[in-house]
């Protein structure tokens, strides 16, 4: 079965930097696009970034443009998040999901399976 296990979250200060993984398993990898989604504490999900499944043009929410890199190796199964200048308003559980078609897309309807999660805490 579908399998996405992200790693590399923790607490970083502001303007501090962190890289996320998500390795994926139980599916033809190089087929499909990938998102990063987070979730703040009290708010809904919220797409963040998203990479076509041959790694062109990852694309951004417009908070994070500029900050934040995604990324994606077709040969390992993973893509990253390298993430940037942080802020506190960056917290939040930051999930993989994989996308229904190879082309990106910011509506978590068309994600159909996501991973467990990593939490991402900014904070001096």
């Amino acid at each position: 079965q579908v399998q996405l296990v992200e790693s590399g979250g923790g607490v970083a200060q502001p303007g501090g930097s962190l890289t996320l993984s998500c390795t994926a398993s139980g599916f033809t990898f190089s087929s499909y696009a990938m998102s990063w989604v987070r979730q703040a504490p009290g708010k809904r999900r919220e797409w963040v970034s998203g990479i076509y499944s041959d790694g062109n043009y990852p694309y951004y929410t417009d908070s994070v443009k500029g900050r934040f890199t995604m990324s994606r190796d077709n040969a390992k199964n993973t893509v990253y998040l390298q993430m940037n200048s942080l802020k506190p308003e960056d917290t939040a559980m930051y999930y993989c999901a994989k996308g229904r078609t190879p082309n990106v897309t910011p509506e978590l309807e068309e994600h159909d399976s996501w991973g467990q999660g990593t939490q991402v805490t900014v904070s001096s």
